[in-house]
C-alpha cells in the first residue's frame, strides 16, 4: 500500500490544508452498519485574541465511506491548526468537516468533547471459566494486539462484543489472541472478528467494538453491527 506519510521518517511537505489528508480506498464489506470514532486528544488552535487552546476533538466516520483517512496524514492535517486563529469553535468544526468529507466522499460528524461516556456493564472473559457466553450481555476481552501493516508497529485494544446467541468462550479467547501478529488496520481487524462470529455462531444481533489505545495523540475505534441502533457510544475504559 502506497502512502504519503505513514512509515516514512521525512514528513516535510509543501501541501497545506485538506491536501495534507491522504485518502485510502476502503475495502467494502457486507456489514450493514458501522462507524469509526476518532478521538483527537491534542487538538490546538488560537482564538480571536491569538490565545492557544488545547481541546479534544471527536470525529465519526461511517463504515460505508468510499475512503478512509490514513492516520498519520490525519495527524499532520489536524496539527496544522495550532497557529491559526478562529473567532468561534463552530468555524473550526465546519472546516474540518468539509475537508474530511471532501477526501472520503461521505458525510461525517465532528464535535468537541469534554468527557467520554462510561464503559458499559461487561463480562470480562479473560478469566471467565464458563463454556459459553450468556445471551444478550456485553463481553470484554482485554489485551487485544495486532500489527500495523505499514509500519509493523503493534496496536493494542480492548474488544467488546454483544451477541444474542451463545459464543464458545474458549474458542473466542484463542481466536482474539491469534491476532497478536496479524497485520491489519483497526477497521479491518474488527470486520474480520465480526464476520467470523456472525458466520460461525449464526448470531442475529451482533455488535463488535474495538477500543484501541491512542498513538500520536489519536485513537481509532471501529464498531460494526447487524442493527442500526448503536449499543456502544464513545466510551473509554479509563475515563481520563
Amino acid at each position: 500500500m502506497k502512502t504519503k506519510f505513514l512509515g516514512k521518517t521525512n514528513n516535510k511537505s509543501e501541501k497545506k490544508g485538506k491536501n495534507l489528508l491522504d485518502n485510502i480506498p476502503r475495502t467494502k464489506e457486507d456489514i450493514k452498519y458501522g462507524f469509526d470514532i476518532w478521538n483527537v486528544y491534542d487538538f490546538m488552535y488560537l482564538d480571536k485574541n491569538m490565545i492557544p487552546h488545547l481541546a479534544v476533538l471527536e470525529i465519526t466516520i461511517p463504515s460505508n465511506s468510499d475512503f478512509i483517512i490514513e492516520s498519520k496524514s490525519m495527524k499532520l492535517y489536524l496539527n496544522h491548526f495550532y497557529n491559526k486563529s478562529f473567532k468561534t469553535r463552530s468555524e473550526i468544526l465546519k472546516i474540518v468537516k468539509k475537508d474530511i468529507e471532501y477526501k472520503i466522499k461521505s458525510k461525517i460528524k465532528v464535535k468537541f468533547i469534554k468527557s467520554f461516556s462510561k464503559e458499559p456493564a461487561v463480562i470480562n472473559i479473560n478469566k471467565l471459566k464458563l463454556k459459553s457466553s450468556p445471551n444478550k450481555k456485553v463481553l470484554k476481552f482485554n489485551g487485544f494486539r495486532s500489527i500495523c501493516p505499514v509500519t509493523s508497529q503493534p496496536d493494542f485494544a480492548s474488544i467488546y462484543i454483544y451477541s444474542d446467541s451463545p459464543i464458545d468462550l474458549k474458542w473466542l479467547k484463542h481466536y482474539l489472541i491469534s491476532f497478536s501478529d496479524h497485520g491489519g488496520f483497526h477497521e479491518q481487524c474488527i470486520e474480520l472478528i465480526f464476520r467470523e462470529l456472525k458466520n460461525r455462531f449464526l448470531i442475529n444481533h451482533l455488535e463488535v467494538c474495538g477500543r484501541f489505545q491512542r498513538r500520536g495523540g489519536i485513537d481509532i475505534n471501529p464498531t460494526r453491527g447487524t442493527h442500526n441502533k448503536k449499543l456502544f457510544s464513545n466510551f473509554r475504559e479509563f475515563n481520563q
